[in-house]
């Protein structure tokens, strides 16, 4: 196949010549490569960077002749490149594989003495750029340079070479385990940065991933709500940054973050501010997970295959439980037994030797790594280790926010009762809990008894109205208005738009936070309006659509949740769904569901924490309303509500209109 006319590379390796320049070998694999070109990292790189190819040298033993240009299929030794790494690729070309293996130890590193410590931590990461394996943390608090490896003979190779090369006679400690955390269940972040003239709050939403799948980061922000070019700025923080958790500061792993919420300032906002925020957003989740139990230390576990002499297999069984080994019978080869399995690499570390011990040298023990499982002693390790997550400076949960003029730290855990914008998980999955609720519990049942219960539970509803309405007037009094008022449209609002504060409903025994949730029976809707019923005559799709773009606009302005209900109870076969339209969730409800049986479930649960509103002109659905707690309102005054925000954004667009 003829190779391609646009530029791609591939690099393999990454040295230094004899006077210290900086050499990445790469492989022509499309276009040419001149010198002096420009040369930049993929979108997906590791880390964004530009060089100039200073110079092209195409090696032959030691010796090396400069190049004016690079074919395809020509490896050249490119200079001037400071920022690359094994395995990158260029142009159309992917980065390779990441390594199967990953250290799973760590070792400090004891310098010589008078040595300086900076000098030897640039000569190891002159070191890290050329091996992939080899990856050098620099811990500032305690001044220590520690190394993650595979074990004892990388370790015999790293000092030979640092030796030669730098004439640096280093040691190292007996090492330690290279733990990792994650979380087991959904929690949201918080972050918050508003010291005086600056602002900027993110919400995140941390969730268990898949065993090896790292750290994952996804929005699901809209850019009406913060615009595309903060999300970004915030997706490129989040995945610049180790992570690390809040039990022994190991680094995070097995987890997706996804920006889910977050607000600029115009005039003040800068690009600092949402590192910030966001940094602060993924320690406060982390925070929240660890106070509510849900944070797990992970740690390398190996695969294992130990070869004895049969003679010895009693004391390897015997072993094992002290291993902490999940393990299969052992298996005859010969003279010998085989017995594989998987072990903690903290119960294995050593083991060889005991081996080798009590088989005179005959035994064999090979392992492999197989990835991270949870801990088998947490505790004994955070213990061990002493984590001072409130010390951790670096990685405060703690959020700045702005009052009196001046910025207040305010401790990670009261954050929710200072943000800005309401907590994303409660009001954006509510619904959906309730739903898959709903759903689970009616799957238990088989059909008859659904149907049984849904007619006895309605029926029984409509029974205790009498009952219901005895107790509120035994608990606040007999109701001495007109029941023909109650039907009235409601009073003239002024023009002046509603605060987006939280909302407190009085005269209740629980104090209701946050927006407004405004529940709508859609097709009693567009059968009362008459613009809208003619509309359904000719096309009910259309009317449908009318409808949504309305309750959009009318939420936007009013900044309330809007839940549309449409009935679907005689389409056979039919389940619930729940779609997303723009700031509208539309729901069409399942097989033998009513919308008004499916608002009386909701109401129930979300008018005990949302201040909630219902749309509808059927009576006996209003008496339901009321005794979940939600507050009901007529279709034809809901009309005139929708007129009324309309009016006041034509007067808003033409004042502002030159």
């Amino acid at each position: 196949m003829p190779p391609r006319e646009d530029f791609g590379a591939r690099i393999f390796k990454v040295t230094r010549d004899d006077s210290g320049s900086r050499l990445t070998w790469m492989k022509v694999t499309g276009g040419r490569l001149n010198v002096k070109e420009e040369l930049s990292a993929r979108p997906d790189a590791r880390k964004a960077w530009t060089g100039k190819a200073d110079q092209l040298r195409l090696y032959s033993g030691t010796k090396s002749q400069l190049m004016e240009t690079a074919l395809p299929g020509t490896v050249v030794a490119v200079t001037g490149l400071a920022d690359t790494y094994p395995g990158e690729g260029l142009g159309f070309e992917p980065d390779a594989a990441s390594p199967v293996l990953e250290p799973v130890l760590r070792y400090r590193v004891i310098l010589p003495e008078g040595c300086d410590v900076h000098t030897a931590l640039r000569q190891l990461r002159e070191l890290e750029q050329e091996d992939p394996l080899l990856h050098v943390v620099w811990d500032e608090r305690l001044g220590q340079v520690h190394l993650q490896l595979m074990g004892e003979v990388q370790l015999e190779v790293l000092q030979s070479l640092l030796e030669r090369r730098f004439g640096l006679r280093v040691s190292f400690d007996e090492g330690g385990i290279l733990y990792k955390e994650t979380i087991r269940s959904r929690v949201e972040g918080v972050g918050h940065y508003e010291p005086l003239r600056h602002y900027a709050e993110v919400h995140v939403v941390l969730e268990p991933g898949p065993s090896g799948s790292g750290v994952q980061i996804d929005t699901s922000c809209r850019e009406d709500e913060l615009a595309g070019s903060w999300q970004r700025l915030v997706l490129t923080h989040l995945a610049e940054k180790t992570h690390l958790g809040p039990l022994i500061g190991a680094p995070l792993t097995d987890v997706k973050i996804t920006l889910a919420a977050g607000q600029a300032h115009v005039k003040h906002t800068e690009g600092g501010d949402f590192r910030q925020a966001t940094y602060r957003a993924v320690r406060q989740g982390l925070r929240s997970a660890q106070a509510a139990g849900e944070c797990v230390l992970l740690e390398p576990w190996y695969q294992f295959t130990l070869r004895i002499p049969q003679t010895a297999v009693g004391r390897a069984l015997a072993d094992m439980p002290r291993l902490w080994a999940e393990f299969d019978p052992p298996a005859t080869e010969g003279e010998d037994a085989v017995i594989t399995g998987k072990a903690p690499v903290a119960a294995l570390r050593g083991y060889a030797r005991e081996v080798a011990a009590y088989t005179k040298g005959r035994g064999q023990l090979n392992c492999l790594p197989t990835g991270y499982a949870p801990c088998h002693n947490t505790e004994e390790v955070v213990a061990s280790v002493g984590y001072d997550i409130d010390g951790d400076l670096e990685n405060t949960a703690d959020s700045v926010f702005c009052s009196h003029g001046a910025g207040v730290m305010v401790r990670w855990d009261k954050v929710p009762d200072w943000m800005h914008i309401p907590s994303v998980l409660a009001r954006g999955e509510r619904l959906a809990w309730v739903a898959r609720e709903q759903e689970a519990a009616e799957e238990s049942e088989n059909p008859s008894e659904r149907w049984a219960s849904r007619g006895e539970a309605y029926r029984a509803s409509l029974a205790q109205d009498k009952e219901l309405m005895a107790i509120f007037e035994r608990t606040y009094g007999p109701i001495r208005r007109d029941p023909r008022l109650a039907m009235e449209p409601v009073k003239k609002r002024t023009p002046e738009r509603k605060s987006a504060s939280p909302r407190t409903v009085s005269g209740s025994s629980t104090r209701r936070e946050g927006p407004e949730h405004l529940l709508v029976d859609g097709y009693n809707v567009i059968f009362s309006w008459d613009e809208l019923k003619a509309l359904a005559q000719e096309n009910m799709e259309a009317a449908r659509g009318r409808l949504m773009d309305i309750l959009c606009n009318y939420a936007a302005y009013r900044r309330c949740v809007p839940i549309l209900v449409f009935d679907a109870y005689k389409v056979k076969g039919k389940g619930r769904e729940v779609e997303e339209y723009h700031n509208l969730h539309v729901v069409y409800t399942k097989e033998a569901e009513t919308a008004d049986m499916y608002i009386e479930k909701v109401t129930h649960q979300i008018a005990k924490h949302y201040y909630t509103r219902v749309v509808t002109s059927d009576a006996t659905e209003q008496i339901i309303i009321l005794g979940n707690g939600a507050l009901r309102v007529s279709s034809q005054a809901f009309q005139q509500e929708v007129r009324e925000a309309e009016g006041e954004i034509r007067e808003i667009l033409a004042s502002q209109c030159p």
